[in-house]
């Protein structure tokens, strides 16, 4: 037979055995332009996707060989992703924001998923916490009642301030949600958190500060506290139930309690990645999407295999029980008082895994009030940057084909045909201050402390 003849009869027996075996539809996807890929990570509970992506082997379901490598922090991991040393990372939802919008390192960073809501705390040291005791309200049986405000802080920052005493604390990065969730909380209490001024080269956030923020990586929050160079922290799990297992600090309120299923994480590519490898994109995020859903799953009965997975040392590296705390629905704040916090980290329900074009605006508002935006922008501007980020028509894509091949339901999604991105207006913050993401210069001009329109440093 010649060559000719034989790649005819070749061709012949693929196509009949494709009317035998018909496609998938994640083969209609295509297959992915790049199959080894490098993932990056912090040490913090809600990484978890990506870990059970590798260990549950959805990553290879998609023909996707992956490495996942813990980071030494937030910078080192955005720089790895954008001078390509990594194809992708758990990202703080700020950092693809801010780098497309130049501020810090310029790069065009996007997200097709976002990787979680709640997962944060707020801790201080035992010290501070016997300071505000006094201030907080009891439940009959003598605990504290919850959400502690702030409002029982104060005091306690203003008698340091008459001492001549600067108050410290620490958050993990100046674009994290932990930055804006502490002094979201400060501010609600009438705690000052500072001003940035960027175009006068001034990125401490300390301008008319009360409370001093400063950056400490997460993993090292405990130790920080310990040694009292900062008296209060807001970061992820598992550092701050750490620090109530090593008994230095209390947890005094979770981000669930200051803006009720806030998003979280997300995970960052760089926009040119997405356009070179478009059939890998969309598989990654079919794979993360799978490990959200197992992660929350048959009322989150699969949590404790995760907590197994998270506990080893090239993932989070914390003690199983201290992970666990949390992750399984449970938080504590002073030692003994155990409370139910069934949605403390939710991977998938509440729709967590779409990338809402308004969450990205919250993060905006935030970054304005404070200064990290020196100057007024139009709804129009916020709006187009956070179509820029965040891509929802990636996502859909994803989704859709996890239906088609009955991996998903469609229920498990949001209604494609109607969704325009924006979640409704949400009422659930601890200021009772509503935030609709269709509307950030009224919300922005809503707040007691911070820059509003017509404000510059």
């Amino acid at each position: 037979m010649n060559w000719l003849k034989a790649c005819k009869v070749a061709s012949a027996v693929l196509v009949f055995s494709s009317l035998l075996t018909p496609m998938s539809h994640a083969d209609e996807l295509g297959y992915p332009e790049k199959e080894e890929l490098k993932f990056g990570f912090i040490k913090l509970t809600d990484m978890a996707p990506i870990a059970i992506a590798y260990e549950n082997g959805y990553f290879e379901d998609e023909g996707l060989y992956v490495t996942i490598e813990a980071q030494a922090n937030w910078k080192v991991l955005l720089d790895g992703v954008i001078d390509g040393r990594l194809d992708g990372a758990h990202m703080l939802a700020g950092q693809p924001i801010a780098a497309t919008m130049g501020y810090g390192t310029k790069a065009n960073i996007i997200t097709p998923f976002s990787m979680d809501l709640n997962g944060n705390a707020i801790t201080v040291s035992n010290d501070i916490w016997e300071q505000m005791k006094p201030n907080i309200p009891k439940q009959a049986d003598g605990k504290p009642v919850h959400p502690i405000k702030a409002d029982a802080l104060k005091p306690v920052v203003e008698k340091y301030t008459e001492q001549g005493k600067p108050f410290n604390m620490g958050m993990v990065f100046p674009v994290s949600t932990h930055n804006y969730e502490l002094r979201y909380w400060l501010a609600a209490g009438g705690i000052h958190p500072g001003f940035y001024a960027p175009h006068k080269g001034d990125t401490a956030g300390k301008i008319d500060a009360q409370a001093l923020l400063s950056v400490t990586p997460p993993p090292q929050m405990p130790a920080t506290l310990e040694a009292g160079t900062i008296y209060g922290y807001c970061v992820g799990e598992p550092w701050n139930q750490q620090a109530v297992f090593k008994d230095i600090g209390v947890p005094v309120v979770t981000d669930y309690e200051i803006w009720k299923n806030n998003p979280e994480k997300v995970f960052g590519i760089t926009e040119e990645f997405a356009t070179k490898y478009p059939n890998t994109t969309i598989r990654l995020t079919r794979a993360l999407i799978r490990a959200a859903k197992w992660l929350d799953e048959n009322n989150n009965a699969n949590r404790p295999a995760a907590v197994k997975i998270l506990s080893q040392s090239n993932y989070v590296g914390a003690d199983y029980d201290v992970i666990a705390n949390s992750m399984t629905g449970t938080f504590e704040y002073e030692k003994g008082d155990a409370r139910p916090v069934p949605d403390f980290n939710v991977f998938f329900r509440h729709n967590a895994t779409y990338p809402y074009y308004s969450d990205a605006i919250w993060y905006l508002t935030q970054m304005r009030r404070w200064g990290q935006i020196s100057e007024d922008k139009s709804d129009d501007w916020y709006h187009d940057l956070a179509k820029k980020v965040y891509r929802p028509d990636i996502y859909k894509v994803a989704a859709n084909s996890l239906v088609k091949d009955k991996l998903m339901k469609a229920s498990d999604f949001p209604d494609f045909a109607k969704e325009d991105g924006y979640r409704a207006p949400q009422t659930h913050f601890i200021d009772n201050i509503v935030y609709n993401g269709k509307t950030p210069n009224a919300y922005i001009n809503t707040f007691a402390i911070g820059l509003k329109e017509g404000d510059k440093l």
